[in-house]
């Protein structure tokens, strides 16, 4: 099959999409740390995935990889960028050269354009989103699962250059969307035979776990990452919801413990329970918040202590600034890696037994 240079040029990459926490910028350090300090490594578990790109690096290296986060449109990228399953790449780009062709005055009006136009995108681009949107709907059943997913998160990636935020969506700009000048572009589709995809609470998904290493970058903030990217899990449950404020949100849903003041419990949990040789603990710190949002539920020290109960933990930093709305102070701001061996004999003596379940 013959496929256009510039079309495949242009496709998405992984890291292409703005998210917070995302460690684009820090899986280089991560994984050399990770391949100085954790040995005979073959199976790799990140727990918390968010937009993939440590499980991505993880899946060029391991031999077995198990990759999770409870978002819906999370889940959608990893079957997309990961799945192993059969797609037709032709069919898939002749339908996107389809939705590319359509003009926003010969559709009508769409759940998505009367909720979200002239907010978060210009009307006649929430015209074309929901149009595509519905179409995708209708052919899911003469679609592979693999070849559904392209199509979902290549609408995401696309989306995601119109929307008029900061790259979340607990709020829109004020100014008038940009021009509409909507374009439905490819991702940059890989195959791993060796990953295992999951959506599950992560302290319940720990339980029944065994690798070599856990990779965890939980939460540390009250922000909840369903209501801040509640427009791309929206568009992917499709459920068309009832939508409240001035955000547009629908009623909660998927709402994480580690965005609470119950995340050193829930943490303390999670690493109880696991079965791995070695922990990689990803952790910033955000102290000087002007925003009781920015504040980390989980001190540094804390964590040190919860893994120091699990065995031999050492703990690296580095200088790093992370996405910033304007609210919180970032002046040395830093980047922890902790790194433990586990010693089950001492984490089982070190938690007791009604927490341990």
């Amino acid at each position: 099959m013959f496929m256009d240079k510039d079309i495949v040029s242009r496709r998405f990459s992984l890291e292409s999409r703005r998210y917070i926490g995302c460690k684009t910028k820090l899986v280089d350090w991560i994984f050399d740390l990770i391949d100085r300090h954790a040995h005979d490594v073959h199976s790799f578990c990140d727990i918390f995935s968010g937009t993939g790109v440590v499980a991505q690096r993880a899946l060029n290296k391991y031999e077995h990889v198990v990759v999770n986060d409870f978002l819906y449109s999370n889940n959608i990228m990893y079957r997309a960028f990961f799945g192993a399953d059969e797609w037709d790449e032709e069919k898939v780009q002749g339908i996107i050269d389809e939705f590319n062709a359509i003009k926003p005055n010969r559709i009508g009006e769409n759940y998505f354009s009367k909720n979200f136009g002239g907010k978060y995108f210009h009307h006649d681009t929430a015209k074309i989103i929901g149009y595509i949107r519905g179409r995708l709907q209708r052919m899911k059943n003469n679609l592979t699962d693999k070849e559904y997913a392209v199509l979902l998160a290549s609408l995401i990636y696309s989306v995601d250059r119109h929307a008029n935020t900061m790259g979340h969506f607990d709020a829109y700009h004020h100014k008038a969307p940009a021009p509409h000048q909507f374009e439905m572009r490819m991702i940059n589709v890989g195959s791993y035979p060796g990953v295992e995809i999951h959506q599950e609470d992560a302290n319940k998904l720990a339980r029944n776990i065994h690798v070599d290493v856990l990779y965890l970058d939980p939460p540390y903030n009250s922000r909840q990452y369903s209501r801040f990217y509640h427009v791309y899990e929206n568009l992917v449950q499709w459920k068309k919801p009832k939508l409240y404020g001035t955000a547009l949100k629908p009623k909660e849903e998927n709402m994480s413990d580690y965005c609470r003041t119950a995340a050193l419990s829930a943490f303390t949990d999670l690493v109880s329970h696991v079965d791995a040789r070695y922990l990689v603990v990803s952790y910033n710190n955000t102290y000087k918040s002007k925003s009781s949002s920015s504040e980390n539920k989980i001190k540094l020290e804390q964590l040190e202590g919860v893994l120091k109960k699990c065995g031999k933990t050492m703990v690296f930093n580095q200088e790093f600034k992370p996405f910033n709305s304007g609210k919180t102070e970032f002046d040395d701001h830093r980047e922890y890696l902790f790194i433990t061996e586990v010693d089950n004999e001492k984490r089982n003596s070190s938690f007791p037994n009604v927490l341990r379940g």
